[in-house]
């Protein structure tokens, strides 16, 4: 059966009220043969999402209205992958218990996501610079610097570009924090062996799930792919969101202002993460 993500909107929800509602969802799930997976909740944004198997939506919104009333906003279509991807996973972090007097002790994320990107400079002149081998070993040197990079800080890779990767975390300080470990490493590999540097873009944004194109994540990713593009090499930049939404006002930011990066149509604010030093 189809997987399904939905989106509710609810002025004054609580952590408590949409663990309940879950554990309602689960108590008519076999009515209406369908499976509650899991949820994401956003207290701040008022926001919830469910990862449903279910027939069809409408059987979706039955289930939804029976239980709780809480009909959905919004409701796509998505592919597990892409979910594990982005999200981290497809069911609950926790046993949800399925009294809704208890509810409130399931402890969910929000959906919210950074989603990075980055670009190796000159990657197709590696070949024609280094030869083939020299050009394969320096590219595994980066993957590995920018996996260990990942890993340190919670970072998911949601896919390889071939000379970059597209990852997702679950805030934006382990974002920003990672791509500074990845330039520091690179720093340190072009300082060991300059003959042999290479010069990375990071580009950063965040988001919640929204569906574009038949994917996740469509706006956050298209934003986060152009700013990396827009980016000088040895730089990360990062949307307006990530540096609202980071907590460490030690970290500085110089501001760049709007710029209009290649294959947008819009101007967007821009701030330059000062890792070096």
């Amino acid at each position: 059966m189809p997987l399904y993500m939905d989106r509710h909107f609810v002025e004054g929800a609580t952590q408590k009220a949409v663990a309940g509602a879950h554990a309602l969802d689960l108590a008519v799930q076999e009515k209406y043969q369908v499976q509650f997976l899991t949820y994401w909740f956003d207290e701040a944004r008022c926001t919830a999402f469910c990862l449903i198997v279910s027939p069809d939506k409408e059987t979706l919104r039955k289930a939804h209205n029976e239980a709780h009333g809480l009909v959905p906003n919004e409701i796509i279509e998505v592919n597990p992958n892409v979910v594990q991807a982005f999200l981290g996973r497809v069911s609950d972090p926790l046993p949800v218990n399925t009294s809704p007097e208890k509810a409130e002790g399931s402890l969910i994320d929000a959906a919210f996501r950074a989603i990075m990107f980055t670009d190796l400079k000159d990657s197709t002149r590696m070949n024609t610079t280094f030869g083939d081998t020299k050009a394969l070993h320096l590219l595994h040197i980066l993957n590995a610097l920018t996996r260990n990079a990942l890993r340190d800080h919670r970072g998911r890779e949601v896919k390889h570009t071939g000379d970059g990767v597209m990852a997702s975390f679950d805030c934006v300080l382990d974002a920003v924090e990672c791509a500074i470990t990845i330039q520091k490493a690179l720093a340190a590999h072009n300082q060991a062996q300059p003959e042999a540097a290479m010069h990375l873009r990071i580009g950063i944004s965040a988001g919640e799930p929204i569906e574009e194109g038949g994917d996740l994540f469509g706006k956050a990713v298209q934003l986060a792919a152009r700013i990396c593009a827009h980016a000088e090499p040895d730089r990360i930049l990062v949307a307006q969101v990530v540096r609202d939404q980071y907590p460490d006002k030690e970290q500085s930011f110089s501001d760049l202002g709007e710029v209009t990066p290649k294959g947008l149509d819009r101007a967007v604010h821009v701030y330059e993460v000062q890792w070096a030093g």
